[in-house]
């Protein structure tokens, strides 16, 4: 008779890095793409040529961009073990910044 073998139960946190690295490693790709969209669209076309560009404060782009930057870094820097629910929230924080950067860039071309 053998004896059943058991896979290892996973390491706490394992996939909460993996969250935070694929946020951190789309987050550039992101902003590039959302860029292009926004400036393919007659109104950001304007705001390239004439200047006409949408009022959205840039103190909340830049901050969004680097609240989903620290948010994703602190993700990584933390132990696996300990901490998992604010590990969690700060990979919810970054992917949340990060969507929200992606709409504020998308809205100069709005």
């Amino acid at each position: 008779m053998t004896t059943p073998t058991h896979s290892l139960p996973p390491i706490p946190g394992r996939t909460l890095t993996r969250w935070s690295a694929w946020g951190l490693a789309l987050l550039l790709p992101g902003i590039l793409f959302t860029s292009i969209a926004a400036l393919s669209t007659e109104r950001g076309s304007r705001c390239v040529t004439n200047g006409e560009c949408p009022q959205v404060p840039g103190a909340l782009v830049y901050g969004s961009l680097l609240t989903a930057v620290v948010a994703g870094l602190a993700a990584l820097a933390w132990p696996r073990r300990t901490w998992t629910g604010a590990r969690t929230w700060a990979v919810v924080l970054q992917w949340t910044a990060q969507a929200l950067l992606m709409l504020l860039i998308l809205s100069y071309g709005a």
